[in-house]
């Protein structure tokens, strides 16, 4: 049974998998707007907006109810004839900053906006200390040290004192 299955798998797969793209995010067709012009206005607004509930999608991506509910009101807002800018400021007003995907620089977010730059930084930095940072010389040998070493020497090589022959 499973053998007959297994050619037909592939061919599944190729047709389910457009089912699965974010193309179908929007649950119902009665969702889209009738205007191709103004559905593609809609998504490229709700690209930038942020899903609360997923956080590192935006709502066009995003299979959440509040994403659905955020791409609905986009595209009432298009329907509505306002602007982008109008768009993003409605729902910036009511949800702050983290709606937006890339939020704006402010006081409120410096923070945000400053950490990679600090850490590029921070690691540079680390970086040159520890390769400034050399061991410490080992102090001159002492006479005595130097007689002691060559009388080591000469006696790990036998042969270095008669002629160099072995």
């Amino acid at each position: 049974m499973m053998r007959r299955l297994l050619p037909v798998l592939p061919l599944l797969a190729a047709l389910l998998s457009p089912a699965l793209s974010p193309a179908w995010a929007i649950d119902r067709p009665e969702d889209l707007l009738p205007d191709p012009a103004q559905e593609e206005r809609a998504r490229e607004i709700g690209r930038e907006l942020r899903c609360m509930v997923c956080q590192n999608q935006s709502i066009e991506d995003s299979d959440a109810d509040l994403a659905h509910q955020l791409r609905r009101i986009v595209r009432e807002q298009v329907a509505a004839g306002r602007s982008d800018e109008e768009i993003v400021r409605f729902l910036h007003d009511r949800y702050g900053d983290f709606v937006l995907l890339r939020p704006p620089v402010n006081a409120a977010t410096i923070l945000l906006w400053a950490t990679p730059a600090l850490a590029l930084i921070l690691g540079a930095g680390t970086v040159l200390l520890l390769r400034r940072r050399r061991p410490a010389p080992a102090p001159a040998l002492t006479e005595a040290e130097r007689r002691r070493l060559a009388e080591i020497e000469g006696e790990a090589h036998p042969a270095a004192g008669k002629g160099g022959t072995a």
